[in-house]
C-alpha cells in the first residue's frame, strides 16, 4: 500500500472514531458505571463488529444486507431494548451495572454480556456501515490484492477505535469521581442512565 494512501486515510478516520457516536457514549457510560478495566470486555467486543463491518464493505457483503434492511432492524430494536432496560435499570440504581457504595468496580457483569453489547451496538449502527461503505473502498487498489490492504486499513481502523473508547472510558471515569464529590449515588446513576437510554433511543432512530 503506498504511502500517501495512509497518509491520507489516517487522519481520515482517526476523526470518524473520535467523533461522538454510539460506541464512544456507551465506552463513555460503562467508564462511568464499571471503570475502564471491565468496559474493556465491551470495547473487545465492538472491535470485533468494527472489524466484521469494515471486511463485509471491502467484499461487498454490505450491498446484499443493505438490500435485507430486515436483518439491520432486528438487530437495532433487540439491541435497543436490551440497552434502553439497562439504562432503565441503572436510573432506578438498580441492576448488576448501576453505581454500588463500593467505589470499586463492579465485577458481577459477565465479560460475555459486555463484549455482546459492543459486538451488537458495532453492527446494528446504520451510520457505522455508511461510513465504511462510503470511505473505505477509495482507498482499494483494485489492481491490488485485496487481503494486504484490507489487513493494513482494518488494522489502523481498530487501534484507533480502541484508542478513541479507552479516552471516553477514561473521560466517564473522571466524571464519576466528579459527581460522586458533589451528589449522591442516585445522581450518578441517573446521569449515567441517561446516558444509556440516549445510547438506546439513538441505535433505534439512526
Amino acid at each position: 500500500m503506498d504511502t500517501s494512501v495512509l497518509i491520507l486515510f489516517i487522519p481520515t478516520f482517526f476523526a470518524v472514531s473520535a467523533t461522538p457516536g454510539l460506541c464512544m457514549t456507551l465506552a463513555m457510560t460503562l467508564g462511568m458505571t464499571i471503570g475502564v478495566r471491565r468496559s474493556l470486555w465491551m470495547m473487545a467486543g465492538e472491535l470485533v463488529g468494527v472489524a466484521l463491518v469494515s471486511l463485509s464493505a471491502l467484499i461487498g457483503v454490505a450491498t446484499i444486507l443493505l438490500a435485507h434492511p430486515n436483518l439491520f432492524l432486528a438487530l437495532k430494536y433487540l439491541g435497543g431494548a436490551y440497552l434502553f432496560y439497562l439504562g432503565l435499570q441503572m436510573w432506578r440504581s438498580r441492576g448488576k451495572m448501576a453505581i454500588s457504595p463500593n467505589i470499586e468496580t463492579q465485577e458481577n457483569v459477565a465479560p460475555l454480556t459486555l463484549a455482546m453489547q459492543g459486538f451488537v451496538t458495532a453492527i446494528a449502527n446504520p451510520k457505522g456501515w455508511a461510513f465504511m461503505i462510503s470511505l473505505l473502498p477509495p482507498f482499494i487498489d483494485a489492481s491490488r490484492p485485496l487481503l494486504p490492504q484490507a489487513t493494513i486499513l482494518i488494522a489502523v481502523i481498530l487501534c484507533f477505535e480502541l484508542l478513541c473508547m479507552l479516552l471516553y472510558a477514561t473521560g466517564g471515569r473522571s466524571l464519576r469521581n466528579l459527581l460522586q464529590q458533589r451528589g449522591s449515588l442516585m445522581i450518578l446513576n441517573r446521569v449515567a442512565g441517561s446516558m444509556m437510554l440516549a445510547v438506546a433511543l439513538w441505535l433505534v432512530i439512526a
